[in-house]
């Protein structure tokens, strides 16, 4: 918890003084490109690069850190409406790799819509950011979980996709706080994704693991509370 508070209050008092110098430094990029030499050219655009992803990280790890935090209460969610909610906001990079999305027959569950919203984009995202040389194509289905160490009624929900797979020795891994499989050059991102996605759905009472696509890719699978109506 503590960790958790200084992860929250360290982030979002680097927000402001973030911005100053991201927009002096953007200012600085559009104003002199090209008026001074090649190498301050350079080491502006590193600067500029090096900004952007410093507030990604810090809005990635906001974004962790308010998990659990916003005091809302739990509401009925219908997980087609917030699947295609999170599709639209991916909508750029699903026309920029020709992805094929496909949305099944998803329940409602009890839980914080923002929160799942988050889940659903982030899984969505790794499906297209992961790709191999084909053309994405993500999977999402639901069923009943009938494990036997679930906690009360609830679903199993797997988002599939045909990328570069993740080996098994990693399958603990990748959810843990700023663990890379990838050079950030290949592939760029925080390595907060996967953490946020296991802390929404422990925060809901659920799991989540990753198993290898029969047809080649990765699977992510995680289980949410049915409501009650569902659960008779």
């Amino acid at each position: 918890a503590d960790l958790e508070q200084f992860a929250y209050v360290a982030s979002h008092d680097l927000s402001e003084p973030l911005r100053m110098v991201s927009g002096f430094v953007q200012l600085l990029a559009k104003r002199y490109h090209g008026k001074l030499d090649a190498d301050a050219d350079e080491f502006i655009g590193y600067a500029v690069e090096g900004v952007n992803r410093m507030q990604e990280l810090i809005d990635d790890l906001l974004t962790f850190s308010r998990i659990g935090r916003d005091g809302r209460e739990s509401v009925d969610v219908d997980l087609v409406s917030v699947a295609q909610r999170a599709l639209k906001a991916l909508s750029t990079q699903v026309a920029e790799t020709g992805a094929t999305v496909e949305v099944g027959s998803l329940p409602t569950v009890r839980g914080n819509q923002r929160e799942l919203s988050q889940l659903f984009q982030n899984l969505l995202s790794n499906g297209l950011k992961f790709r191999g040389t084909a053309a994405p194509r993500i999977l999402v289905t639901s069923q009943p979980d009938e494990h036997e160490e679930s906690a009360g009624a609830q679903w199993e929900v797997s988002v599939a996709d045909n990328g570069i797979g993740i080996a098994p020795r990693h399958a603990e891994r990748i959810f843990k706080m700023f663990q890379r499989l990838h050079m950030r050059d290949l592939y760029p991102g925080t390595g907060i994704g996967l953490p946020i996605c296991k802390k929404v759905v422990e925060h809901h009472d659920g799991r989540i693991w990753v198993e290898p696509n029969p047809g080649g890719g990765t699977v992510f699978k995680f289980t949410l509370p049915t409501v009650e109506s569902d659960a008779r």
